[in-house]
């Protein structure tokens, strides 16, 4: 379990391809259409986790540091290791999983599709700000896989399945709850600044390593000042 939880996003990198693989050769033509959108989603979800914690990586110290402010343990608060394994390997492959088992649950699968597009904003223009950059890891996944896989599912059942095309509107509550039960709520119940799960360096630092270095000093600095105050 200890090299799960220390290399899942590889493993995840590793599926993806495996994947890929089983979907060129063999799995087009043996699944629906739909489920073949849904495991090309779950895709997009593997290759944005790999993006964001591996290659550039870094998201776990600029989502604690810039996105969530904590200046004190950002290598394990609010996010710790335990907690990202849990969240992006059990609770979110299920998210995934259980749609492509589930196909004819138009509301599930648009669901899973949805929440991946929501990270959009979230990356693009939430984080960029925060971060003070054009980029940060998990955009690029975002805006090129998750985003258009999310538009081609809801149009395949706009045009090919109308008689269920109702069920895409409770992917827009259903994607918000799906997000919130498979990652803030285990935030909430893990966070921890005393964490014995604290990320690795690797984990820690990918993207533009100084940048975020100089922003966390400078932030730190800010805090210390308005304090004195």
């Amino acid at each position: 379990m200890t090299f799960w939880r220390k290399n899942w996003y590889y493993i995840g990198g590793i599926l993806f391809v495996l994947l890929a693989f089983v979907m060129g050769l063999w799995g087009s033509s043996r699944m629906s259409q739909i489920q073949v959108i849904l495991v090309f989603s779950w895709m997009g979800m593997l290759m944005h986790q790999l993006e964001e914690y591996a290659y550039p990586g870094g998201f776990p110290i600029i989502s604690n540091m810039a996105g969530l402010g904590e200046l004190e343990h950002p290598e394990r608060y609010p996010l710790n290791a335990r907690q990202s394994f849990l969240s992006n390997v059990i609770f979110c492959y299920l998210s995934y999983i259980i749609p492509i088992l589930f196909p004819h649950l138009i509301w599930m699968g648009a669901s899973s599709v949805l929440a991946g597009v929501w990270q959009l904003p979230g990356h693009g223009i939430a984080m960029n700000i925060r971060l003070k950059s054009k980029y940060n890891p998990g955009l690029a996944s975002t805006a090129l896989l998750q985003t258009p896989v999310a538009i081609y599912y809801i149009w395949y059942v706009v045009h090919y399945m109308p008689e269920q095309a109702g069920q895409l509107w409770w992917g827009i509550p259903g994607s918000l709850v799906m997000l919130f039960l498979t990652f803030i709520v285990p935030i909430l119940f893990m966070k921890d600044r005393d964490s014995k799960y604290p990320f690795d360096d690797r984990e820690l630092y990918g993207y533009n390593k100084e940048h975020v270095m100089r922003l966390w000093e400078e932030r730190k600095a800010a805090k210390a000042a308005k304090e004195e105050r």
